[in-house]
């Protein structure tokens, strides 16, 4: 690794789709025999068997017919395997070959109704579960979603980022709006975060920026689509990567830990933060209490609410504050949109 003094708490890799016997064999005997230089042994071998595809007409996995296959993968290397279900059936049938981790999708994450049938179909079985966000950046259906498992008592809950649709990004496959896993991180800092670079990165160029930034990020691990032969895969060829371009992958990326206690090394610039929040608080507050002296004014003066030229003076003032920064500027235009229609809002 570039660095060596942290490694991957989570590390999944496997095909995208289950094809034949000898792909899923040779993807899982090349990754076995790179199993050293991998940052941490391979927590899962994951493998789609049912694709859940947008055409009709396109590859849709093995079938049941693959479990066989992913059974030599365990007995031969002693990958432990996960699959992709969407219905209490696909459970079921994971369930009579021995297979006890499933991952949700992002399609079927966004169907509570779906969910639920599946945490009933898990419930008492001992399986472990990850949760991939739905395919609309709703951060409370992610949670409900994970909740929905935790209720029906599973222990092993992880949560996969993996990007979300938008037809406004046009570099990447899926959105990252990193915002959100970073919101769930926040709200539930003991469950374990992992990222799928693959389907954020649409091609297998990107996948180590992708994964570089969920690092930096503190994720906890990664699940990345690894095909012996990428190119001639029957789904997602051009995001998967080979076992050996994984494993140089990895370990070209820069793992951000320090021998000191990285708490106490930001405990100044934490504590400078804080005291600088408290005063912006402070002073949202005072200016609140303004806009009401404002409306009062307005109102006892007929004065329309209204006022662009006041308005644009206001902006004015900001701007000149603004840093050379093209994210800070974005931030600053929704901030005073966002503060504007609250101040009208007051004033109504």
């Amino acid at each position: 690794m570039a660095n060596s003094g942290r490694t991957f708490r989570y590390l999944i890799a496997g095909p995208c789709a289950a094809e034949s016997e000898a792909q899923v064999y040779e993807t899982a005997l090349r990754l076995f025999v790179l199993r050293d230089q991998l940052p941490c042994p391979l927590t899962f071998f994951r493998v789609g068997v049912w694709k859940p595809r947008s055409a009709a007409d396109a590859f849709c996995g093995a079938g049941e017919q693959a479990f066989p296959w992913l059974r030599r993968v365990t007995e031969e290397f002693g990958f432990s395997v996960c699959v992709e279900v969407a219905t209490p059936q696909h459970v079921e049938t994971c369930l009579r070959y021995g297979v006890k981790t499933v991952w949700v999708g992002a399609r079927t994450s966004v169907n509570p109704f779906a969910v639920q049938e599946i945490a009933d179909a898990v419930k008492g079985n001992g399986c472990s579960v990850l949760v991939k966000n739905p395919v609309i950046p709703d951060l409370k259906l992610w949670l409900g979603n994970i909740e929905r498992f935790e209720k029906a008592g599973v222990d092993a809950v992880f949560a996969v980022h993996r990007g979300f649709a938008d037809r406004k990004e046009q570099r990447l496959r899926n959105a990252p709006v990193w915002e959100v896993p970073v919101a769930l991180r926040v709200a539930r800092p003991d469950l374990p975060l992992l990222c799928d670079p693959s389907h954020i990165a649409g091609e297998r160029g990107l996948v180590k920026q992708v994964a570089q930034t969920a690092i930096d990020y503190g994720m906890d691990g990664l699940m990345v689509e690894t095909h012996a032969t990428p190119e001639a895969a029957l789904s997602d060829a051009a995001q998967q990567l080979t076992p050996e371009a994984l494993s140089e992958m990895l370990g070209s990326l820069v793992l951000k830990e320090s021998s000191q206690n990285p708490d106490e090394l930001l405990r100044r610039q934490r504590e400078l933060i804080r005291d600088i929040d408290s005063q912006i608080a402070r002073l949202l507050a005072e200016r609140l209490s303004v806009v009401e002296e404002i409306a009062n004014i307005k109102r006892e003066h007929n004065i329309p609410l209204v006022q662009p030229s006041q308005w644009n003076t206001v902006v004015r003032n900001y701007e000149q504050y603004a840093l050379d920064d093209p994210r800070f500027a974005e931030f600053l235009q929704k901030y005073l949109d966002l503060l504007h229609q609250y101040s009208l809002k007051m004033q109504q």
